[in-house]
Formats: structure tokens, sequence, C-alpha cells
């Protein structure tokens, strides 16, 4: 990945839409901005480039480190003065001209000597002073010499008078800082520990000492890169640094003394020093200055003749022509040709240099120009460059409009130090210039492209500073690059570690990872996160280093799991080497994540699983999923039990019990949990690496408040008073005196806990508390171990290595409530209300109960009735009592009614060939009648379904146990049901927290088809006087087909219809007609029955008043036994399935009717018609309940089992089929919406329902015989009987002229009238039997149907439009014979 992979610019549209983390930069940056560590430059880079430009040597290639004058000093206290200004005059020409010395040098060989004498006015003769500079002025001239005068205050006097330090604005302020730095200096310093620890201070303050009498800071400097050796590296410097210590503490060595300059100052003296530097530089250094620069132009004019031309116009035709700038050739040697010092090239240099010196930038740019111009065609190609960089600084230093900045003549410069002179400090120079001038421009980019071409592998300190500076120029573009600026530091910062400066390297890291932190990039973050971890540790900073690695573990990282593992292992040992020996409070670990959300908690114990033939309860575990449709589900059965137990009123503080909760239950209340009783809390672990993790001595931490009660253990109750408890103390050192805490609670600690490379897992903690109070459960506590590590437990050699890896520590469970959203605040602001389910309130014991079921089957046929049992267990120390069961299938099972259920045996194992049914046996009799038995409805019925359940006693005491009966009957539908059972109970203290306790159990019923029934009803056409009915109603036929639908499940051979019973408070069924005297009854598959009774009301005596909710059961065998089919379980079943709707619709409409009676006179005219409405349908109304009781007869393990079962059918109506089966629900159809609102349709009653009203019955002759030869008119006397079935008053009309067109009835002669009055106009009371007799004619003999009499009936409220034909469907025949001597036969009714 190079530096122009980031070449992005944040205007741009389709980069906004393609960079993820496009809409946070800005905050990134403004993060950096505010930063401790952001500046737009560095200190340390400002003393690296200030030192750098002033140590820089002085070079033969330019003249701007040439001394220019010379300044000699002589006090006034010599005895001759003028004699040692001779002195020091020789000694600088012979220092100058004699050749010994490289250094200094000088710019001219004429330097400008300026004569200063100075004069301590504490402690010399003022007038002797005087008198010398006249005699200087004499001599040297008044612009060439000056007397300074100074010291004119004691030291001594006036102590607290502040005067200023003249010096401190023009001394170098590292010298400043050093002064007071080495005062503080240790007496000893290691090299290590100043290479470790050097700052950008250190870097600043290296100086050499003085070399051969000058002073060192023209020749070497600390900072100065050796062209031989120029590593950069910091060992050197901390050698240097160090001696440089030492010889600060050193007072011969050290030059100037600790405090402040120009103590013996005053003002006066301030003023003469600053009219001596004015006098040294207007009278003698700038006229110094301009004579030379005249001299320079006047000899290049003079030497611009014909020699310079030809010698131009020679080297052009012979040596070639100019090279161009930008494509320099290499040249013959490194350097290139090397100009005399008289050579009118370097002549032209001085000029320039000279005039920058004096701020005459464009005659000085003009003259680097031309030197440029000559050195190139000499291929002087070190003086081409130096002359090519002054030249652009003189560019652009220029005043008034500005000439543009030749940025190409630095890039050319620099090239050429670097490739063709090999001297990497000239292209530092260069570099380190043209970068502030770009910088000021605002070229930021330009600026940081060229301090990262100046980087290289020589220096690691110079391309840190350098790769640094590039990166603060990317953040200060217009359009920050924020990723240049964290890739740069990442490169400046690794550039440091190798130069060995690791707070720099510490630094950068920290700056970039502002940048790369959460923006997805996991390995460079993994990256950054690891080297601030190692340089924090080296610094001996381990918090910081913990953080760290810290990041890199719960990270999404995507390292390898070798380097997961290498991750693990720095921060297991960074870790052990924080905590030390403080063991007092435990850190939190990183590893594994806990989603502290996911976090289950169970109260209670674990339910034992089948013991044997026993079926346990499956209640609640932490094994099954939550749902919420289920959680209602038993939170309604939960209301149920409790309404039945509050006289049907649901207290307003009830809360449904919940023993598992978790996120998505109600946790806004302190759940309660009972002593004695273990608390398990399901804490999920999720390991993120690809490595193993080995945790170990896991548990839970927890604090309790206890409120001085104890439970049933043995413990002194005196010094329980109310105080808190931890186990903090004794788990951040592993082992201890548990004993007080175990007495408080107990706490189960998961020795091994091994986790997978990205596994997640649960771990169950258990608690069990031992007193009553307030529980909080903080967090979880263990041993953190990396696999591999803890594998070497075994062994006995690494176990000092394992003790090193393995830390101890703890993770905080802190759970957010669900989120509130009631108040204005709440929706505007981020709240969450509380989540308590770690903090639960121990409560006194309570009772527990577990239910065992036996012969519980897992399929049943459809209407199958099976016994089975079940066994209630008090496995608590307290009494319970209230035994009730709720269901959402209470027609499933029943436990029998004390009144009705049959002596059956206690023990299932005797019970194995007994029937469910409670039996008589009865011998075979012809036309037997049905046996009736008169029941009371509240012997078998359960208000709002809730189900008490008959222990003796009504109490279980603690450890006993008790067997009950239990019928089950299968489910009418096919297919797998659901079945809950919720069983309730309390405990016989009363006044407790926990009122009461429930136990949850879920069966799967696997339900295969029997028989299917359906069955009708029509009203009987026999006449009154053949009616058995004592009202004279006629009674009614009862149609029952039965179908085998069972296709051979579970090995069903046939079945047996054994019994066909009745149960209804007004109907029963009489007798069972059945002509061909066959009462046997057997159906294999796919055989269908059809069975006739009749059915008539019940006796007056059983229909009085009180008398009302007494059902009469009726049992018609079709065996040799009868079964009690008022009895258990063939009752219950029966009001289970069938009582609540009919009993409901039943006593609706007989309120319904007695109303009318009342107030039939008095109802408005829209009432009418809805209570006439009524009359008819209680007309139609049967209310009979028929009970289908078979056998079937099924092979299995070459064994023959009897199965029994009974099936309902409920018959509402008269001339309505009613099915065993539960019709299929269709599909409704879309109704369009209507806008507005219509008036309702008039009352029209159906016909098949107005049909009903009236009952007709033809009395006549089967036959008749006639002498038709005699008479020829053949009389016939019919009566026709009217009975009004309803319980209104009825207008019938009866129309004897009406010719029927059934095709039964053109079958048949129809050649005969009725004679006399041919149309009747009559009223029905309610529920009257009117005889109408009437006369047919016959002309001849024949057979003949009499059924021709039209009968229209209507409600006398009914208006006339709604009369509706009587006509009934069977035909009336009779024979007319033609014999004379035949007899009279029978009558016939039809």
């Amino acid at each position: 990945m190079t530096t122009g992979d980031y070449e992005l610019n944040f205007s741009d549209d389709s980069l906004k839409a393609s960079l993820p983390w496009y809409s946070v930069w800005r905050d990134t940056l403004l993060e950096i901005n505010t930063s401790k560590y952001y500046t737009a430059t560095t200190p340390w880079f400002e003393a690296y480039r200030e030192n750098f430009l002033q140590s820089m040597p002085a070079a033969d290639h330019e003249f701007l480190n040439h001394y220019l004058a010379c300044l000699l000093v002589v006090s006034s206290t010599e005895a001759v003065p003028v004699e040692q200004f001779l002195k020091l005059s020789q000694e600088q020409h012979r220092i100058q001209h004699s050749g010994e010395y490289t250094n200094p040098k000088w710019f001219i060989p004429n330097t400008l000597k300026y004569y200063v004498l100075l004069h301590d006015t504490s402690e010399g003769d003022e007038q002797r002073a005087d008198a010398v500079y006249e005699d200087m002025k004499q001599r040297y001239g008044p612009q060439g010499c000056y007397l300074l005068k100074m010291n004119s205050r004691t030291f001594s006097a006036e102590k607290d008078e502040q005067i200023p330090d003249p010096w401190s604005q023009y001394l170098h302020k590292n010298i400043l800082r050093n002064q007071d730095t080495f005062d503080d200096l240790a007496p000893t310093v290691n090299s290590a520990a100043v290479e470790n620890n050097m700052s950008a201070a250190d870097v600043d303050c290296d100086y050499s000492t003085e070399k051969d009498g000058v002073s060192g800071s023209l020749e070497n400097h600390a900072l100065q890169l050796d062209t031989a050796n120029s590593s950069g590296s910091l060992n050197t410097l901390s050698a240097v640094n160090t001696d440089l210590k030492k010889g600060a503490r050193d007072p011969d060595v050290l030059v100037v003394g600790a405090g402040s300059h120009g103590a013996c100052l005053t003002l006066n003296d301030h003023d003469h020093i600053r009219q001596f530097v004015q006098e040294f530089t207007f009278r003698g250094l700038l006229p110094h200055l301009e004579k030379n620069i005249r001299q320079l132009n006047d000899q290049l004019v003079s030497r611009k003749g014909l020699s310079r031309s030809l010698f131009t116009a020679t080297k052009k035709w012979f040596g070639g022509g100019k090279v161009p700038e930008k494509n320099i050739s290499e040249p013959k040697s490194t350097c290139g040709l090397l100009y005399p010092p008289e050579a009118p090239e370097l002549q032209i240099r001085k000029m320039a240099d000279l005039c920058f010196l004096v701020q005459h930038y464009e005659l000085a740019y003009s003259c680097y120009h031309t030197a440029k111009k000559d050195f190139l065609s000499d291929q002087a190609m070190l003086y081409a460059a130096g002359a090519l960089e002054m030249a652009a600084v003189s560019a652009f230093l220029q005043g008034g409009a500005p000439r543009p900045y030749p940025a190409h003549y630095m890039d050319t410069a620099i090239q050429t130090y670097k490739d063709v002179c090999k001297n990497m400090v000239l292209a530092e120079r260069c570099a380190l210039l043209s970068a502030e001038i770009l910088k000021s421009q605002g070229k930021y980019s330009d600026a940081a492209t060229l301090l990262i071409k100046m980087t290289s592998e020589d220096s690691d300190l110079r391309s840190a500073l350098l790769l640094e500076q590039a990166a603060h120029c990317f953040i200060n573009m217009r359009n920050p690059m924020v990723r240049k600026f964290a890739f740069h530091m990442i490169l400046a910062g690794h550039r440091f570690s190798k130069a060995g400066q690791r707070r720099h390297a510490l630094r950068c890291y920290c700056q970039a990872m502002q940048v790369y932190k959460d923006r997805g990039w996991s390995l460079a973050e993994d990256h950054i996160n690891f080297t601030i971890g190692r340089q924090s540790f080296t610094l001996r900073q381990p918090d910081n280093a913990v953080i760290a690695f810290r990041q890199i573990l719960i990270n999404d990282s995507r390292q390898t799991a070798t380097q997961q593992g290498a991750f693990l292992r720095e921060y297991l040992y960074v870790y052990k080497s924080v905590i030390g020996a403080s063991d007092i409070s435990l850190p939190q670990l990183p590893l594994p994540c806990i989603n502290s959300s996911a976090t289950r908690v169970y109260f209670g114990h674990e339910r034992r699983l089948a013991e044997g033939e026993k079926q346990a309860a499956t209640h609640v575990s932490l094994d099954q999923e939550y749902d919420q449709d289920s959680s209602a589900m038993w939170c309604h059965l939960e209301e149920q039990l409790v309404a039945s137990v509050n006289r049907g009123i649901v207290p307003a503080n009830f809360q449904p019990t919940q023993y598992c909760l978790n996120n998505q239950t109600d946790n806004l209340r302190h759940p309660l949990a009972v002593v004695e009783e273990p608390i398990i809390v399901e804490v999920t672990f999720k390991n993120p690496l690809k490595v193993s993790l080995a945790l170990s001595n896991l548990s839970l931490l927890w604090k309790f408040s206890s409120d001085g009660t104890s439970s049933s253990k043995e413990t002194k109750t005196e010094d329980l008073t109310e105080e808190t408890i931890t186990n903090e103390e004794t788990t951040a050192v592993g082992v201890g005196n548990r004993t007080q805490i175990d007495d408080c609670v107990t706490t189960e600690i998961i020795q091994e806990f091994h986790m997978g490379p990205e596994e997640t897992k649960m771990a169950r903690l258990r608690l069990l508390p031992h007193r009553t109070g307030q529980l909080n459960i903080v967090g979880v506590v263990y041993n953190l171990a990396a696999a591999s590590i803890g594998d070497m437990a075994l062994s006995t050699e690494g176990h000092q290595t394992l003790d090193l890896m393995v830390v101890r520590g703890r993770q905080n469970l802190k759970i957010l409530g669900p989120r509130l959203n009631l108040t204005k605040e709440d929706k505007m602001l981020i709240r969450h209300g509380p989540d308590r389910r770690l903090d639960p309130i121990i409560t006194p014991p309570m009772p527990l109960m577990e239910v065992f079921f036996l012969q519980f089957p897992t399929a049943l046929l459809c209407g199958e009735i099976r016994k089975a049992y079940v066994e209630f267990c008090n496995v608590s120390g307290v009494a319970l009592c209230g035994l009730r069961v709720a269901s959402t299938h209470p027609d499933f099972f029943t436990f029998g009614s004390q009144a009705t259920t049959p002596l059956t045996p206690i023990s299932p194992n005797s019970a194995e060939n007994c029937s469910a049914y409670k039996t008589l046996a009865t011998a075979l009799q012809p036309g037997s009648v049905a046996s009736e038995v008169l029941v009371s409805a509240d012997d078998f019925s359960q208000p709002s379904g809730v189900i008490e359940i008959p222990i003796d006693g009504n109490t279980l005491q603690s450890g006993e146990s008790t067997q009950l009966p239990l019928w089950l009957r299968g489910p009418d539908e096919e297919g797998v049901h659901e079945i809950n059972f919720l069983f309730y109970y309390e405990s016989t203290e009363k006044g407790l927290k926990i009122s009461h306790r429930v136990l949850r159990h879920t069966v799967f019923i696997c339900a295969s088809r029997s028989l299917s029934v359906q069955a009708s009803a029509c009203r009987s056409s026999v006449p009154p006087h053949h009616c058995l009915d004592d009202k004279g109603s006629g009674g009614t036929l009862v149609f029952v087909d039965v179908e085998n639908i069972n296709t051979s499940e579970g090995g069903v051979r046939e079945f047996h219809i054994v019994q066909v019973s009745s149960s209804s408070q007004h109907w029963r069924l009489h007798k069972y007609i059945n002509p061909d005297k066959d009462k046997d009854c057997k159906l294999s598959s796919r055989e269908r029955a059809k069975l006739c009774f009749r059915a008539t009301r019940c006796k007056p005596h059983q229909a009085t008043s009180d008398a009302v909710e007494k059902y009469t059961f009726a049992d018609l065998n079709l065996g040799n036994e009868r079964i009690i089919s008022s009895s258990t379980p063939c009752g219950d079943f029966f009001f289970r399935c069938c009582r609540i709707p009919n009993s409901q619709q039943v006593d609706g409409a007989s309120s319904r009717t007695s109303s009318i009676g009342k107030s039939q006179g008095s109802l408005p005219t829209e009432d009418r018609g809805s209570d006439i409405t009524n009359i008819v349908k209680k007309c139609n109304e049967l209310d009979l309940n028929i009970i289908i009781i078979w056998k079937a007869y099924v092979v299995e393990d070459n064994k023959q089992l009897i199965l029994e079962g009974q099936l309902h059918v409920a018959l509402q109506t008269i001339g309505k089929e009613a099915s065993s089966l539960t019709p299929k629900e269709e599909a409704q159809e879309m109704v369009l919406l209507k806008f507005k609102s219509e008036l309702p349709p008039p009352v029209v009653l159906p016909c098949a329902e107005l049909s009903q009203l009236i009952k007709t019955n033809l009395h006549y002759p089967e036959t008749y015989t006639h002498p038709f030869v005699q008479d020829s008119l053949c009389l016939v006397p019919v009566t026709l009987t009217l009975s009004n079935c309803s319980l209104a008053q009825v207008d019938v009309i009866i129309d004897l002229k009406h010719k029927s067109s059934s095709p039964e009835s053109l079958e048949v002669h129809s050649s005969f009238a009725w004679v006399g009055q041919t149309q009747y106009k009559l009223q029905l009371k309610p529920q009257e039997v009117l005889g109408l007799s009437l006369q047919a004619c016959f002309l001849r003999a024949g057979v003949y149907n009499l059924n021709t009499p039209q009968v229209f009936a209507k409600p006398s409220e009914q208006s006339a439009m709604c009369e509706t034909s009587q006509q009934t469907a069977s035909p009336a025949l009779i024979i007319i014979n033609n014999t004379c001597d035949a007899c009279w036969p029978a009558d016939r009714t039809t």
C-alpha cells in the first residue's frame, strides 16, 4: 500500500456515496483538533529544524555562512589597549590568510575590523577610557571604533530591584532550558535509560566542546549528520548528551552561569548597548557591505569584455551547450567542477549572497539566476544546486508584486544534492526550506510530498520527524485527508520506535488511533493497539497497556488464530504484571464476552425426570424456549385459578408467577425466591477469538442484605441483624474461610469451563440462599487462561509458567431494562427502566409439589376413554392445601365427581383389565324402553373451568404423596393436540409474600379417527290417540348415522356400538326402532350403520320448576351390558363437551319465551318481528344430546385389547342435521364498504321454520269397498288433525281445491274430490290439537293419494304476506275396491 492510494477528496460526491465512514470523518477531525497531541506543528520539530540550520557547516560553494566582519574587543583596564588591538588584528589576519585553519571561513580578504573599547564603570577610570578612545578614533577613524561603557550598577545594591535581562530574547532558548535542566539531573545517568527516555528537549540540547580554540558551534554540532556515517540514530546523540550533562556540572566547563544575565546593568547601560549595535551596523557593517557590493559589481562589469565573450563562445563551440535544468545528466565526478576563490562565477555568487543578506532580494535573484546558468554550463553541479536553492528563496522573499515561487528550482536542487552530490545534509536543508515556503502558501499537499521524498533508511530520527510533519500537512489541508494523516503518523511512530524514541512513538500511534477507532478497520486497529500496548508497557505505563490489549481482544478481530493467541498471551502477561500482589479488588476481564441481556434466571428446584413408569410434570426449565403466546396462555390459566379462589374476582395486586426470567419477561418488579431453594443463573458467554479459552473456578458474585431471620437451619439468630454480606473479598483471594458466607448463601463453583474457538456457550451457576432478605447478583468471577496454557496444568515442570499466565478477574452483569416511552421526556431522550431479574427477594419457606403421571397415553382415538393415574408429592417441609387445576382443554380429562364416581381400583396394576365405565349386566329384551336416571348438573359442573382436585382432607403434609384416578378422553379432531395443565396450590400458613404456587405440565396427544356420527330429528306423523306422549304431541324420530372412518390406525379391526344414550332437560330417547330385531351393531372399516330412535318429552313431574337444572339420562344398550351414562366418566365428559353451549342457548330461549307471553300485546311493532322469530325457533328447538358409546378391538403384540370411547352429538333444531365432527370454517367473502347506512330489511321468516308451526295428520281407512254399480258416488270420511307446535296463536287456512303436481301424486288416480266446505279458516291456540272432519268422493275403484289439502299457517301477529304452505311430502294412499262382499278394513293413519 502506497501513500498514493489515499489521495481522496472529500468534496467528491461519488466518494461520499462509496465511503462508509464519510459521515463520521468530521467528528474525527474535531477530535484530533481538540486532542492534547494535536498542533499545527510540533516544538520538537521546530527545535530540530533550528538546530539543524544553525549547525550547518560553512561550505566553499556558498558564502552565507562566511564571516564578513570581526569585532576586536579590549578592556579599558589594559595597560596599553592599543597594543592589544594590534595583537588581536594580527591574530585575525593570521587565522584568515595563513592557511593553517580551515574554519572559520571568510567572505572577502579585506574583512571589516571593528574596534570596541569595553569600559567597566564600577572598576576602571573613565577619563583614561575616554583618552584611549580618542586615540582610537585618530588611528581607526570614528566609523571603525566605539567606546562601550557598562556595569554602572553594583551587584550588591538594590537586590530587590527587577532589571530585565537584555540577552534573554537573543540567546538560544535551549541554552536557557539547559541551565535549568542541568541543575536537576541525577548524579548518575544510565545511558540506556537516556536512550529510551529521550524527548524532544533532549535532542535540542546537544552541544560539543570547543576544538582548536574555535567555537564548536561553527564546525560541529550534536545533530550534525556526518556524511560518512549519517545514520541519525540516538546512540551517538545519547552519548553526546551524557557527556554534555557531565560537563554541565563542571563549573570550569560551563561558560554561562546559571541565573540571569546583565545583573549589574542599568537602563542607561541597556541604551548604550543598543546604541553600540546601531553604530556598528549603520556606520561600520552596512557601508562595508555597500563598498564590497560596488567593487564586485565593478569587477564583474570590467570582466565582461572580450576575453569573457571569447571564453564563452569557445566553450559553446567546443564544450557543448547548456544542460537543461530539469534534465541533469550524470557528471564525471560526484562534486563536479571546483572553482578557485578568484573565479568570476564565485564573484557573482558572492554578490548574490551579499544582496540576499541586505534583503535586496530582486538583485539577489538576478545574480543567483546568472550564476546558475554559468554553473550549469561548467557542469559544476554543487554550485548550480546552491544557486537554484537561493534563487528560489529570493524569488519567494521579493516584495511588491511577488514573483511566482519556482518550486521546480527547489526540486532540481534537492535532486542534485541527493543523486549527484550525494550530500543528504544539503538536500535536507533545501527540503526544509521548501516545505516551509509551500506551507506558508497553503500548498500542504506539495509540502507533504516533498517531506515524504526525503525519508530514507539512513536516519530513522530524521525520517520520523519528516513523516510526522507530512501527516500534519495532510490534516491542515482545506479538505483534510484524515486517513493519510493517520497512516503517516503510524509510519512516523514506527520510525520513532526504531530510533529509540518510544514516547514519541507512543504519541504518534495514539494520534492515529483516533482516526482508525471504530471505523471497521479491525486489522489496522489491532496493529495500533498492540503497538500502543507494548510501548506503554515498556514506558512503565501498565494501565494504558492493559487498556490497549483489552481493545484487541474485545474487538471483532479478523486476525489468524496464531496472531490472536499471541495477543492473548501478551495481554495475560501484562495483566499479570499489572495486578501484581494487589488482590484486594478484582479488575474487569475482557474475555469471554458476556451477553448480559440474554441472562436467564430460574427459581426453584430442577424437576425429577421419569422414574420407571412415572412421567414427571414438565413444568418450567432453562431448556425450554420462551414463547410470548404461551406465556400469555399460562397467565390466563393462572388468572382463572386465582379468580376461582377469590370468589370469581382477580385481586388488583395479582402478578403472574414467573419461574424463568429473561429479556422478554416483565422484570420491573423484584422476583420472589424461596429460602432453601436454588437460584440458577444462566450466563451466555461468547468467545470472539479463534483460539480456545480455559475458564476455571467460575462462580457468581453477589451481595446479600439480611432482614434478621434465618431458615430452618439451626443458626444463632442473635447475630443476624440487618447487614450486607458479599462474597467479593473471598473470591479475590480465590480460597479462604467461606463458612460465614456459606451460612448465608451457598455459591456453586464450576471448576473447569472450556470454550472452543468462536463458541457461544451457556454456564448455569447456582446459588442456594439460607436466609431471608434481599439478594443482588452482581457479576461473575473466574480464572482466565488460554486453552493451550490451561492444558499444561498436568505438567509439574510448567507449573510456574502456568501461574504467570493465568489471571483472575470478574465481569459485571449490567442489564438495561426496557426503553421508557411514556412521557415526552422519555420519547425525546433515551431512558431505560429497571430490570430486576438479578435482584430477587428471598422469602420464607413455601410448599413445593411434584406431580407424576402413570399410564398416561400419548395416542388416543377420537373420543376414546382411557383411565390414568396421577400422583401428587409434597417434597417441601411445609404442608400444602387448596389443590386445583386449570387446563386449555377442560374436556380432555376429569377426576370424577364424588357423588357419581364408581368404586375403581386405586392401584394401576389392579385396574389393568377393568372398564373405565360403570356397567350393569342386562338381558336382551326386544322392544325394551330406555333406562332413565335423573341427575343434577351441580354434581358435575365446575365453575369457570377450574377443577378442584379431591384429595383426602384437602391437605398434603410435608413428605406425603397421594394417587388419584384420572380419566382422559381423546379430542374430537384428529391430529396432534397440545394440552396444558396448570396445578395450583397454597401454603397452609397465610400472610406470606407468595400467596400461591403453580406447576405447569404440557402433553402432546396424537388423536386418530374413530367414528363419524350424524344425527337428525323429524316430527312423528303418528296421530294423537296413538301417541305415547302425555301431551299428545306424537313424539319425535331421531335418525343416527354412524360410519367407521378409521383407516386401521393402531391395529383397530372393528367398532361395536354398545349403547346409545341421551341427556337433556326436556327430551329423552324412548325406544330403539329396529325392524330387523338385530341389536348387534358392528362396523368394519368404511362401514356405515343407520339407527332410528323415538324421542319423547320428559315426564311432567320431571319438568317442574324444582328440577330446572335436572338432566334426564336415558340409556338404550345394544348389547348384554348397560353402561350407566350418568356416572363418571361418561357424565363428566358429556357435561364438559355439550352442556355449556346448549344450556346457555336453552335458558336464553326459555326466558325470551316467557317474556313474550307476558308482554306480547304491548310490544312495539319493530320488536314484534324478532319476537315472532324467537317463537318459531322455540317451536323447532329440540335440545337433545346423543351419546354414542363404542368399543374397539385392537390387536397389539399378539394381544387383543378393548378400547372404549364415546361421541357426542347435540341436536338443537328439528330438521337440521348435527355431526360429531367439527365442521371446517369456510373463508368469509370480502364485503364492500358501505358509506351510507341502509334501513334494516323487514323480518321475513324462512319457509323451513314456518313449516314446523303446524303438524297435520290424515286419519282414514286403508281400504274401502263400495258397490259402484249400485251407487256411482263413494263417500269416505277423513279426519284432518291439526296440532299447533308453537307457543303462540296461529292462524290456519285449509284449501281443499289444491291439486298436487308432484310426480308421486301423478302416479296414482287423482279423480276424486272433497265434498262439503272447500276452505277453512281456523285459529289455533298455543299447543292446541284440533280435528276437522272431511269427506272424499270417489267415482271408481283405484288407489288414491289423499294428501292434497293445502294448509297455510302464520302467527297471528304476522302479516298475510308471510303465509307458507304446510304441505306434507309423504303421500296418503287409500285403496277403493268395487267388490260387494268385501269387509270393512282397519283404519290407517298417515
